[in-house]
């Protein structure tokens, strides 16, 4: 028995025991591909089982040359697959390895690419919907949506202006020295004109989706979502805010809603007095600042940021752009779906250079200790997820002490919650001596793949130890398929890392304490 995650990322592998008499179910995979990220499609295993069955007597060139025409003559613009002959388990089974296209959108020339233009969502072939087409044939035209002109505004040379004036004033305030002050250049209407945030129609100017983000903000779904959560779940609202205007405003006003909201501390160096947040803050303006550059501005849908007890969400609409998987975004490649914004962006110093963000985010969890950042595609957007520590309760009984000395008016209430404190502290110990590292060795013996560890380990961290999931938990904190979700449990009962628990309704388990 085989697993896709021998061959790779999981959702970018299709098995199939045996070439689809419907070749259609077939090439509706190798258009999915073509059409985001790339994949392979594995001829000879049962996708249900795993079991390798091979491809029996066949001649495996006559298949390959068969599948390689089949393709070529079905499939529009041309998609040329790269076919290897494996051996595994003693038995021969093609490989079909197709790589993200360059000339979107693909589909099947009988049919059009209204209707079969397919993309990959979480794992599964779907036909791409309006929007999601439109932003296929920008691609292949290699035209960035934000640069395109901002039908029914006229160019006002004033509104320019001002713009130009307060992307400095933004830039300016970003600096830390007097010296990078000064080496702050002016921005002007031509430099507009050259980040594509004006654009000329003959030779008239004229303002760009990018110029009306940037300043009256038409767009209804372009706007930031905050919300802190009672809880691990999306279900107790405790406060939310909604931010629209200018995307560069939204970024800070989202960016100081998380830093009300997260715990904050003191370091004494000498004579001065320095303020630790208990979260890198660098990373988590750094995930706001990426959702709102490169999400998809064609799409309905708002970037969010979510604040839970012992994490905290972005999610932005779009998946990676231009065939970007995610192994390579985290290493610093990048794909600009919106090459203006970026512009105007890295100028005012909102981001640094393009493809950095992700490595930075993971380098400062890793500075301050916090396991690293999960980083998925979920539906046909982009989750970024950075978790907190289990052991900051010792932190908030101090800062509720000194609430107390601060405010005797208020002492009665304060005393109340600091004496509930101890109950949660004296869990804190429990798990952070109980770290994950001590379920890995159970898990390898028991025969997990590093993916299926990382999974595991980020179920760890959404639940800890004491609290009962089940199946549908674990599909709601990976984002993952029912099939995916059922391995995961498998996997940890083998292990025998989690035990089963009674009274909390059926199939709920717990980690055991090792």
């Amino acid at each position: 028995m085989v697993s896709k995650e021998y061959f790779g990322e999981g959702k970018n592998i299709e098995f199939k025991r045996e070439l689809p008499m419907n070749h259609e179910k077939f090439l509706k995979d190798i258009i999915a591909f073509s059409n985001s990220t790339g994949g392979q499609v594995i001829i000879g295993i049962e996708d249900e089982t795993g079991i390798v069955y091979g491809i029996g007597e066949q001649s495996p060139f006559k298949l390959s040359d068969s599948i390689s025409n089949m393709v070529s003559d079905a499939c529009t613009p041309q998609i040329e697959p790269d076919i290897s002959i494996r051996t595994l388990e003693g038995k021969t089974v093609l490989a079909v390895d197709i790589a993200p296209g360059k000339f979107r959108p693909y589909y099947l020339a009988n049919k059009g690419k209204e209707c079969s233009a397919y993309i990959r969502i979480n794992g599964t072939s779907r036909p791409a919907d309006t929007r999601k087409l439109q932003e296929l044939e920008l691609e292949g035209q290699n035209i960035s949506y934000d640069t395109l002109q901002e039908i029914g505004c006229e160019y006002d040379e004033q509104k320019a202006l001002d713009l130009c004036k307060k992307m400095k004033q933004i830039a300016v305030a970003s600096c830390e020295t007097e010296e990078e002050k000064l080496a702050v250049k002016d921005m002007t209407i031509e430099k507009l004109h050259d980040f594509g945030v004006l654009c000329r129609v003959g030779r008239n100017p004229y303002p760009t989706h990018a110029f009306d983000l940037l300043t009256d903000n038409k767009n209804k779904a372009s706007k930031v979502q905050c919300g802190l959560f009672k809880g691990k779940t999306r279900d107790i609202f405790i406060d939310k805010k909604e931010f629209n205007g200018p995307i560069y405003e939204q970024v800070d006003n989202a960016y100081h809603f998380v830093l009300r909201h997260i715990d904050m501390g003191a370091e004494i160096e000498g004579e001065y007095r320095k303020d630790l947040y208990e979260l890198p803050i660098s990373a988590i303006r750094e995930m706001i600042a990426n959702a709102v550059l490169h999400r998809s501005y064609l799409d309905k849908s708002c970037v969010q940021v979510c604040l839970f007890d012992n994490r905290i969400e972005v999610l932005s609409p779009g998946m990676l752009y231009g065939g970007l998987d995610l192994e390579t975004a985290k290493l610093g490649k990048s794909t600009c779906r919106n090459e203006a914004i970026a512009e105007a962006f890295h100028y005012m110093h909102i981001v640094e250079a393009w493809g950095t963000g992700l490595p930075r985010i993971i380098i400062r969890c890793k500075e301050y200790g916090l396991p690293e950042p999960l980083f998925e595609e979920f539906g046909d957007g982009f989750k970024v997820t950075i978790f907190r520590k289990v052991s900051n309760a010792p932190e908030k009984v101090s800062n509720a002490l000194e609430k107390i000395s601060n405010a005797p008016e208020k002492v009665s209430n304060a005393s109340e919650k600091v004496s509930n404190a101890p109950e949660k502290v004296s869990n804190a110990p429990e798990k952070v001596s109980n770290a994950f590292e001590k379920y890995i060795v159970l898990l390898e013996k028991a025969g997990a793949t590093e993916i299926f560890v990382n999974n595991i380990e980020q179920v760890f961290h959404c639940c800890g130890l004491g609290t009962a999931f089940g199946q549908s938990n674990v599909m709601e904190w990976l984002n993952c398929s029912k099939s995916k979700a059922t391995n995961i449990m498998k996997i940890m009962k083998k292990a025998k890392i989690i035990e089963k628990v009674t009274g909390m309704g059926p199939g709920k388990y717990v980690f055991v304490i090792i």
